[in-house]
């Protein structure tokens, strides 16, 4: 077998997703009590299964006798048993037992590789990360989800492009007012900026020096255990009572040309207007969102595979930029210290 090159490897990684960290997978929703669900992400196949109790497993999809398909298996409450052979293999990827063998060697054993989960505002979080780095790090919630003050609905969707094209997209704000200038929310201010990028000690924020407050002017990008962005939205009156709409929003790799985005709808609001503003967003405001997100998604599966080579940028790309490169690098940097 020839051995991977440092570059073979970087590819790899920034392909599929940067390793050592948390990633959101799925809406919990998705895998109820005794309940299993097969998913791809990071280009390889994972079994969710929860127990009775609720909690929550995620598993290589993949029998450690034959490499069967555990997901075609049959849930047994703390453990799943391999269609093909019966094989038994719990949460933590240890084979239990093996009826057709009993007192088998494999019996015990620790075959089947396991993620750690936990479940936040109404998404499961997996820790992806390389034999080097087998304990997670703190997962540390964006302050909207954070925030016991802030409402929030959880928006999941599975685009038909790389990752990577919806982080350059959200470090784009300047695709808002064209793309999605006729929206409810995004049709005022100007159609001309100028953007700045404004460190800080968990990523950084790329916003426009000439407007404010009107349109989407500034987004954050932050890594905190898991990486996120921010940004906000002003909203008019006839939106309900509250502060302005704030949106986070996570991705995670399915496989090299498609991906799976997460977007809290947030808004800082309490009491009995809280309860109108969560009804106002359920029956009007929700469909609106998902409009938006539609025109994204279109645009996105729309480009070419390779849309982010060869292109020329301008001053409003700035954030684009500054964020490719750091994925860049840090995937080349993941590779060495694997290969090191």
């Amino acid at each position: 077998m020839t051995a991977v090159t440092a570059e073979e490897l970087t590819e790899r990684i920034h392909a599929t997703g940067l390793r050592n960290q948390w990633y959101p997978v799925l809406p919990s929703g998705h895998v109820g009590n005794g309940e299993m669900k097969r998913v791809t992400r990071w280009n390889e196949t994972w079994l969710l299964f929860r127990r009775p109790s609720g909690q929550l497993h995620m598993i290589a999809d993949r029998c450690p006798h034959r490499s069967a398909p555990l997901s075609l298996g049959q849930h047994l409450g703390d453990r799943v048993a391999c269609q093909y052979h019966g094989v038994q293999v719990d949460g933590t990827g240890t084979v239990v037992s093996v009826p057709g063998l009993p007192g088998c060697n494999l019996e015990g054993k620790q075959l089947v590789r396991s993620l750690p989960v936990q479940e936040h505002c109404g998404a499961v979080f997996a820790y992806w990360g390389d034999e080097r780095h087998p304990e997670p790090p703190e997962l540390v919630l964006p302050d909207r989800l954070a925030d016991e003050g802030t409402a929030h609905f959880l928006n999941y969707a599975e685009w038909g492009a790389p990752w990577r094209f919806y982080i350059d997209n959200v470090l784009d704000p300047m695709h808002g007012a064209f793309l999605h200038g006729h929206s409810h929310s995004m049709a005022g201010g100007a159609k001309s900026a100028r953007f700045r990028i404004r460190e800080t000690e968990r990523g950084f924020f790329f916003e426009k020096t000439d407007q404010v407050g009107v349109n989407f002017d500034w987004v954050e990008f932050a890594r905190t255990g898991v990486d996120w962005v921010d940004l906000e939205i002003p909203y008019q009156p006839f939106a309900g009572p509250g502060g302005a709409f704030g949106i986070v929003g996570m991705v995670v790799p399915v496989t090299d040309t498609e991906c799976a985005v997460f977007h809290w709808r947030t808004r800082k609001v309490q009491g009995w207007e809280r309860d109108s503003w969560r009804f106002l967003y359920r029956m009007t405001l929700e469909e609106r969102h998902h409009e938006v997100l539609e025109q994204d998604r279109v645009m996105l599966e729309g480009m070419p595979a390779d849309g982010d080579v060869g292109e020329n940028l301008y001053q409003h790309d700035l954030g684009v930029v500054r964020i490719r490169r750091f994925y860049r690098a840090e995937a080349a940097r993941q590779a060495a210290a694997l290969l090191g």
